[in-house]
């Protein structure tokens, strides 16, 4: 029997009355109690730990990343933090190439830019400014949301890209005077697949451990992944492998509940006929729900839109999927036990998802189904009303807030934008709303999103928007946890610190119920642990 007793903390356990002690045995938690109730409860040869007056709550749960694109970015140019102005993400890029300059074959690759933060221009970087870093070789930057990227001259040879390629569907190949402008938005972006090397098995395992090292830092213990689509030339069987081993190697240090992306019916029928349906593993890396993406992102202005965006009316975005594509295959997957969770960003593309939704549990009802709707951003109060009725599940990501208050209006409009980001008035209808990062769309951060969430405001000051949908600390604490946990059908084993839960948990150097809420994001996670073995301490 293997004990650790943790006292004279500040425990978070789904009240706000606060316990002090906690056991954990073999793995789980065992009792939850005041420290001299849990400390006579113990053995007396338990290891114990004092938590030195600290606050701990569950282990954080990002309902929606991306776990290889993050590690994907890790080994790339990292443009996040140089994209205050086209000039300066150019000059980053130069000196960047100068030391890590592509192998041969290979491509200059980097991730994060922002048009709408360039202080020197209002465009979007197009080929010719790809050229001035170099013509030797392609270059691919990839937009910060991932809907877009820019390429060179170089990358649109290699890629065959000329005036003369169509667009495909659900996809734009930008042009300017009828040439290819180097920009290439949603599905065009595929064009590029053939010609960008993939990983082997041990790269994925490479940027599998980095980002569980990352992840672990900002306190997440578990993650719901999108990572079949990521590399198109890896087979979603040498992802799983690449899991699994880590796991063998003591390596994965975060639970995995993994948003299978098949975006062909044909795909989707093999993965599903070869065993492969939600529910499918253990608590270590289990198959989650069928993943589709529906349309594009807002900063892109690829999101679908009901109407014309309000800053670009030559354009309203549009959707990946045809409707009858989409029916196929959530048809198919609610009628083979798969979960399934559809990127909705529009509220013209969320029209499709839910009338595919409802038709297909029209054809084959099922109670717990659990359906869901990743971002769930630009929405109709007639689609809240849906949402509730069709018991869908939510999967925010309320740190997009942090930039998104900055154009939600411009982009969508008043009309819309006075109904869109409702997470709260959701959750009144009955919705589960589980919380994540998008990652690396941002940063897995999840006390910048637990501010995001109940203030409104950007951490710059902008807003609020919309503050009748703020959170309380409780339930902004809750969306990372346990309804992340109701996200994987997993809230009887994690997203409590309670007796029989699998002991994941996050030590906070301060308690957030008594924070100010606009130093939320200060609030430094100390350690974090997954099923009571330390995964990081600061």
């Amino acid at each position: 029997m293997n004990q650790t007793v943790y006292y004279n903390g500040i425990i978070y356990t789904g009240e706000e009355r606060f316990c002090e002690a906690f056991l954990v045995q073999d793995g789980a938690f065992a009792a939850v109690g005041d420290n001299a109730e849990i400390l006579n409860l113990s053995d007396p040869s338990s290891a114990r730990i004092d938590l030195g007056g600290r606050f701990v709550c569950p282990g954080f749960n990002d309902s929606h990343m991306h776990v290889l694109s993050y590690g994907r970015s890790l080994r790339t140019a990292q443009l996040a933090g140089h994209t205050e102005s086209l000039r300066e993400m150019l000059q980053y890029m130069q000196e960047y190439a100068q030391y890590n300059p592509p192998s041969e074959n290979g491509w200059l690759i980097g991730r994060g830019w922002n048009q709408d933060y360039f202080t020197d221009t209002d465009r979007m970087p197009d080929r010719n400014d790809l050229d001035a870093i170099s013509t030797a070789y392609p270059i691919l930057l990839i937009r910060t949301c991932g809907h877009a990227c820019v390429v060179n001259t170089k990358g649109l040879q290699v890629a065959g890209i000329n005036r003369d390629t169509p667009s495909p569907e659900g996809g734009a190949i930008g042009l300017e005077n009828g040439e290819p402008d180097g920009r290439l938005y949603d599905n065009a972006i595929e064009l590029l697949n053939p010609f960008i090397p993939a990983p082997d098995k041990e790269e994925l395992k490479d940027m599998i451990r980095r980002v569980c090292e990352k992840l672990n830092r900002y306190g997440v213990t578990s993650v719901q992944s999108d990572d079949y689509g990521v590399f198109p030339g890896v087979p979603y069987e040498t992802v799983n492998e690449a899991f699994r081993e880590l796991l063998q190697e003591g390596n994965l240090s975060v639970r995995v509940y993994e948003q299978a992306n098949f975006g062909s019916l044909e795909g989707l029928r093999d993965f599903v006929e070869a065993g492969n349906v939600t529910g499918v593993g253990d608590d270590h890396f289990r198959i989650g729900p069928l993943k589709l993406v529906a349309d594009g992102s807002l900063g892109s202005r690829t999101a679908h839109l009901s109407r014309p965006y309000a800053d670009m009316p030559e354009t309203s975005g549009f959707s990946l999927f045809s409707p009858a594509e989409l029916q196929k295959l959530i048809s198919y997957a609610n009628a083979h036990d798969m979960q399934i969770a559809v990127h909705a960003i529009g509220d013209a593309c969320l029209d499709e998802v839910l009338n595919a939704v409802e038709q297909a549990l029209t054809e084959h009802p099922r109670e717990d189904h659990r359906h869901g709707i990743v971002h769930c951003q630009i929405t109709r109060p007639d689609q809240l009303k849906r949402i509730a009725a069709l018991g869908m599940h939510v999967y925010a990501q309320t740190v997009f807030l942090d930039y998104d208050n900055h154009i939600v209006e411009k982009r969508a409009g008043s009309a819309l934008s006075r109904s869109s980001y409702c997470f709260r008035t959701l959750m009144q209808k009955g919705v589960s709303v589980s919380n994540g990062s998008d990652c690396p769309v941002e940063l897995p951060d999840v006390m910048r999103g637990v501010e995001c969430a109940v203030t409104r405001t950007s951490l710059d000051g902008t807003g609020p928007y919309l503050p009748d949908q703020a959170f309380t600390v409780r339930e902004a604490l809750d969306s990372y946890t346990i309804q992340s946990a109701e996200a994987s059908f997993e809230e009887d084993r994690k997203g409590l610190i309670a007796p029989g839960y699998l002991a994941d948990f996050t030590v906070l150097e301060r308690n957030p119920f008594e924070a100010e809420k606009r130093d939320l994001h200060r609030i430094e996670v100390q350690a974090c642990f997954l099923g009571g073995k330390c995964v990081y301490r600061a």
